[in-house]
C-alpha cells in the first residue's frame, strides 16, 4: 500500500516537473530558482526542473521519429 503511494507521487512529481519543462519552452517562462534562499532547497528544485527538462526532451524525440505525428505547417 505505501509502496503504491510513493509510486503515485513521484509519477506527479515527474508530470509536473514535465508540464513546467514544457511551458518553459512554448512561452519563455520558467521557474526562478534564484530567490530560493537555502543552497539544498535550491538544487533539489534545479533537479526536479532538470528531470522535467529529460523527461520533455525524451517524449519530443519519440514524436519526432513516430509515424503518428506530423509538424504543423502553420508555425
Amino acid at each position: 500500500m505505501a509502496l503504491g503511494r510513493i509510486a503515485h507521487y513521484a509519477a506527479d512529481v515527474i508530470l509536473v516537473s514535465t508540464i513546467l519543462a514544457g511551458i518553459r519552452r512554448s512561452s519563455g517562462f520558467t521557474v526562478e530558482t534564484n530567490v530560493i534562499s537555502d543552497p539544498t532547497i535550491r538544487s533539489v528544485a534545479e533537479r526536479f526542473l532538470g528531470v522535467g527538462e529529460t523527461i520533455f526532451d525524451m517524449a519530443q524525440a519519440s514524436a519526432i521519429n513516430s509515424d503518428y505525428f506530423r509538424k504543423d505547417s502553420r508555425r
